[in-house]
């Protein structure tokens, strides 16, 4: 792998500084967009020319993309924003044991070298600790394609028989709604199959269209309608430039870290047509304005004060749960009690313990979460353990009473590729410093 772009500014073992009662006001440029930027990583895999992704965001989950698609055999390049990979003549049907452990697209990337070569091993995905990840989806599309697949305490080894993997039909639905995930490892071993394979009830997430609009462009047949998703494979994928779509979920964040503060932002990079409409109604029921500007940006401004709401995550276009955490955070600023329930995973309150720390009344009753606002917070020493929940707490930071200290930087850096340096851009009192480290 070929590294180009520029070191992060801050290290994981630092921690985050900041003083609260500062609106936010400004304007920045929205990074591409994680999630769908790390599904496309597994499908340039499948190319048989060179792929260059542009506006790959500046995050840790793409070096550590980047050295995991190395490690299968193929030459990659991180130029600033651009991500190339040069696919191998011979690929390697391993994910590395111990990066694949690192982010939560194990098996999608697991597929796409198993739609290459017949066969992988991989490990169990890392990623958010705030719930189990289960793979049950993932392997049935596998054993769906002709794969034999077993696992034991060091991972998951897949083989297909010797004409590779087979066209198939596979349901990735789950008690949750449609596997994200599941849909994009289907859809990548399809894409590989000789002839015509049916998804069924998959998810129609953007990290799920953008790929499919990836493999479209090319030469893999893909086509919706009420049957499913039916991708029909090509004996040869071709390379070329795709762009990554802005980041969704960091516009979310940086749009309720004005909010919460009582500030104004522009953002470019992203228009209201890139936020899902259960997203955009949440926030106009809380009081949050958004418009579109000349030039393709997003003006975001506030109606009155925050006002309390009753919404509930759900599969797009509905509220997404990456932006659950970061919502509780600013609810707590406003009148009355808001309820956020879960309906993706089974819950997601790692957060909680943290905003209560800062003197937030919030509490979780099954999967949902209840605030009870507006509450006047306090500075705090807390931290976390997945990207939101670190998220969700650096904004109860932007309007606590005094100095708070935040650790979670790691989780951080995995999601954000300049959240610290947006922030203060905007006017946020905000530092790093070295943890302290016990003496020995």
């Amino acid at each position: 792998m070929t590294q180009t772009s520029a070191p992060p500014a801050v290290t994981d073992d630092m921690v985050v500084r900041v003083t609260g009662g500062r609106p936010l006001s400004g304007r920045i440029i929205v990074q591409g967009s994680k999630n769908i930027a790390l599904h496309l990583y597994a499908a340039a895999l499948l190319a048989d020319a060179p792929v260059t992704l542009l506006g790959a965001p500046a995050i840790l989950d793409t070096d550590v993309c980047a050295q995991i698609l190395t490690h299968t055999g193929a030459h990659v390049t991180v130029a600033g924003d651009q991500f190339t990979v040069t696919p191998a003549a011979q690929v390697r049907p391993v994910i590395h044991p111990q990066l694949g452990r690192r982010v939560r697209t194990t098996c999608v990337l697991a597929a796409a070298v198993l739609a290459r070569c017949g066969r992988v091993s991989f490990p169990q995905p890392g990623g958010d600790a705030f719930c189990a990840r289960l793979i049950d989806r993932h392997l049935a599309a596998m054993e769906a394609a002709g794969a034999v697949v077993s696992s034991d305490e060091t991972g998951v080894f897949a083989q297909c028989g010797p004409d590779g993997v087979r066209p198939f039909t596979v349901d990735v639905s789950t008690p949750y709604g449609p596997s994200l995930g599941a849909t994009v490892t289907a859809m990548l071993l399809a894409a590989r199959a000789r002839g015509t394979s049916l998804i069924t009830t998959p998810s129609i997430e953007p990290e799920v269209t953008e790929t499919a609009a990836f493999l479209a462009e090319r030469g893999v047949g893909v086509h919706w309608d009420e049957a499913g998703l039916h991708v029909t494979g090509a004996a040869h994928v071709a390379g070329g430039t795709f762009v990554v779509a802005g980041d969704r979920i960091e516009a979310a964040t940086m749009i309720m870290a004005a909010a919460v503060t009582g500030g104004t932002i522009r953002l470019g990079g992203i228009t209201t047509a890139g936020l899902p409409g259960g997203l955009t109604a949440a926030l106009a029921n809380a009081g949050v304005q958004l418009v579109d500007a000349p030039g393709g940006e997003v003006h975001m401004a506030l109606t009155g004060p925050l006002r309390a709401v009753e919404t509930a995550t759900g599969p797009h276009p509905g509220l997404p749960t990456d932006t659950a955490p970061q919502l509780a955070a600013m609810l707590t600023q406003a009148h009355g009690t808001s309820q956020i329930t879960e309906r993706v995973y089974p819950q997601r309150d790692t957060h909680l313990q943290g905003l209560t720390a800062f003197g937030a009344a919030v509490s979780s009753r099954g999967p949902a979460v209840l605030v009870h606002g507006a509450s006047r917070l306090r500075a705090a020493q807390v931290g976390a353990s997945d990207i939101r929940a670190v998220t969700s707490l650096l904004m109860a930071g932007l309007v606590a009473e005094g100095t708070s200290t935040i650790r979670g930087m790691y989780h951080l850096r995995r999601g954000y590729g300049h959240l610290l340096s947006h922030l203060s851009a905007l006017g946020a009192d905000i530092t790093t410093i070295p943890e302290a480290r016990p003496c020995p």
